[in-house]
C-alpha cells in the first residue's frame, strides 16, 4: 500500500498578506516621493512623451494630481487629472478589500465576465477622457 503524500501546510498570514502589503508600501513610497519632489516644476520628473508630441494622454497630469492630493488641494488635483481623482477611491477600496481578504485567508475570484466588462469600461472611459481633453469640447480637462 502506498501512503498518500502529506498535504502542504497552509500559508501563514504573513505569506498571505505579503503581496498586498508590498504593493501598498510601494505605492506609499511613490506617493511620498511625489509629495517631496514637486512635479509642477518643469522637468522635475522628466518629460512626458505624449505632451512632447502635442497631445494629452489619460495619465497626463497624474503626478501633479497626486502631489496636489498629498497637500489637500482637491480642486487643483481634479484640474490636473480628473480621471485619476475619480478612480483613486476605487483603487484604494480595491487594495483594502484585497488586503482584508488575504488577511482572512479568503481568495476572492471575480467572475471573468465582470473583469472583461470592467476592463473594457475602464479603457472606454480613458479613451473618452483622452479624446475630450484634446478637443475644444472640454478644454478644462487638459492638465
Amino acid at each position: 500500500m502506498s501512503a498518500l503524500p502529506a498535504p502542504a501546510p497552509a500559508p501563514s498570514r504573513w505569506d498571505r498578506v505579503r503581496a498586498p502589503l508590498v504593493t501598498i508600501g510601494g505605492l506609499g513610497l511613490a506617493t511620498l516621493a511625489l509629495h517631496l519632489r514637486d512635479p509642477h516644476v518643469g522637468g522635475s520628473w522628466g518629460i512626458c512623451p505624449s505632451a512632447a508630441m502635442g497631445f494629452w494622454c489619460p495619465g497626463c497630469g497624474g503626478l501633479r494630481a497626486v502631489n496636489d492630493l498629498t497637500h489637500g488641494e482637491f480642486v487643483s488635483a481634479a484640474s490636473s487629472n480628473l480621471l485619476l481623482v475619480v478612480l483613486m477611491p476605487l483603487a484604494v477600496l480595491a487594495l483594502a478589500v484585497w488586503t482584508l481578504d488575504r488577511w482572512r485567508g479568503r481568495n476572492r475570484r471575480l467572475p471573468r465576465r465582470l473583469v472583461v466588462v470592467g476592463g473594457w469600461a475602464l479603457l472606454g472611459a480613458a479613451g473618452l477622457f483622452m479624446l475630450l481633453r484634446n478637443t475644444p469640447a472640454a478644454p478644462w480637462l487638459a492638465p
